[in-house]
């Protein structure tokens, strides 16, 4: 059995990472078998590399290797790619097809990006799975294959299988072995190691001096969080080696490939949290319109009060009530606005209203607008005549008529006086 030191050297894994050793170690101690495998780790970690060790190392090493990006392959054609079809099978068929699992007979077939199989092709790869059967798209022949299925994924596979986005028997059938690669940010002293060995590939590549990182730079890559993994500092080490004149890269020159780069990163919130808070902030919503409903039909209440009583020591006293109920003690403007609308004791009548069952409602409305257009006009012949003793001095005006001095400007400017 070759050392994991050897087996780094021959696939081009670069890092001493305990984890990454620890993922090569299991995929040669599983090699030798034909036990299923699946891959984990976030997108750009290099879960293409394990397949290939895997392949290498076992007796199906002189069979066929293919490589399938599930993602890849528009749904409506991905049974065809993996199964084949025969001739007629559908519009553009034309003529008999193999699909991977057939010509892969004896080999091993690596299922990259899994998670985004239809649940249909999820189905018959269950079935491979369980005994190596499957059959064409328009065929009722069933055929046998011989293959060692090798999977990888990025997704949250628990998390797809409660939305029923993928099977549970079908996940467990894959990872009989489950094989993890860290993230390039869990590997802090694998990064610069990186960075310089794709910085001297892409100057022999482009046949231009190497690059080097100044020592704030070196901190500034260690800090960073590299989402993107090893195919983004992949992607900055060229760019960097492309773009740049200077080979001495300082963090000044290394911040402008970096997004992001010294700023705080938001939080990452999973699906189900989003919608807890979706669900409190639509409750909290609901009780806040439940609330302005119910202060609305007080002021309905208390207007008819008004129609019906005048300006009576009970109705200033429900008048009171309502204004702390609804504002408390932070808005005295609004209490005052309100306590203006009022009409004095001494000149307001009571308003005869006809118990008509009949066409109460509508007779109802008819007062209530008749009576709300007297109120409009009463406050503004108030305010005028305030306004009028005290020769246009708004602050004494605001004093009489017991409002803000703000609040009466408001109304001037509203009435046009």
């Amino acid at each position: 059995m070759e050392s994991i030191q050897a087996i780094k050297q021959r696939f081009g894994i670069i890092g001493n990472d305990t984890a990454l050793n620890r993922a090569i170690e299991k995929a040669i101690q599983v090699a030798p078998t034909d036990i299923s495998v699946l891959v984990t780790g976030e997108s750009g970690v290099g879960k293409e590399s394990i397949p290939k060790i895997i392949h290498q190392l076992s007796h199906r090493k002189h069979g066929k290797y293919i490589a399938v990006n599930c993602g890849a392959i528009p749904e409506g054609t991905i049974d065809s790619e993996l199964f084949g079809h025969e001739k007629g099978a559908f519009t553009g068929a034309t003529q008999t097809r193999s699909g991977y699992f057939e010509v892969a007979d004896g080999g091993t077939i690596f299922l990259d990006e899994v998670g985004e199989l239809p649940l249909t092709t999820q189905v018959r790869l269950l079935r491979v799975l369980e005994n190596g059967e499957f059959i064409k798209v328009g065929s009722s022949k069933v055929q046998k294959t011989n293959v060692r299925i090798v999977a990888a994924t990025n997704m949250d596979m628990f998390d797809a299988i409660k939305k029923e986005k993928f099977r549970e028997d079908l996940y467990y059938r894959l990872s009989t072995i489950d094989i993890h690669l860290p993230p390039l940010r869990d590997r802090k002293e694998d990064i610069h190691l990186l960075f310089r060995k794709f910085a001297s590939d892409f100057a022999l590549k482009y046949k231009m001096p190497t690059i080097k990182l100044s020592d704030d730079a070196i901190t500034m890559l260690l800090k960073y969080r590299w989402s993107g993994n090893i195919r983004q500092l992949r992607n900055v080490a060229e760019q960097v080696s492309v773009l740049e004149h200077k080979r001495e890269i300082t963090p000044e020159i290394l911040r402008n490939y970096l997004p992001n780069a010294g700023q705080n990163l938001p939080a990452v919130i999973s699906s189900a949290k989003k919608e807890s808070d979706f669900s409190n902030e639509r409750e909290i919503l609901y009780k806040v319109l439940f609330d302005m409903k119910s202060d609305l039909n007080d002021l309905k209440k208390l207007t008819m009060e008004l129609m019906q009583n005048g300006n009576t020591q009970d109705v200033q006293k429900d008048n009171q009530g309502l204004i702390q109920k609804i504002y408390g003690d932070e808005d005295n403007t609004a209490k005052e606005e309100l306590e203006v609308l009022s009409l004095p004791e001494e000149s307001t009548q009571p308003v005869e209203i006809v118990n008509n069952t009949q066409d109460k409602y509508h007779f109802a409305e008819e007062i209530e607008e008749e009576e709300t257009l007297s109120l409009h006009d009463k406050e503004l012949e108030l305010i005028k005549k305030s306004l009028e003793r005290h020769k246009g001095k708004r602050k004494l005006a605001a004093a009489e008529l017991g409002i803000s001095e703000r609040t009466l400007y408001r109304k001037i400017k509203q009435f046009d006086l």
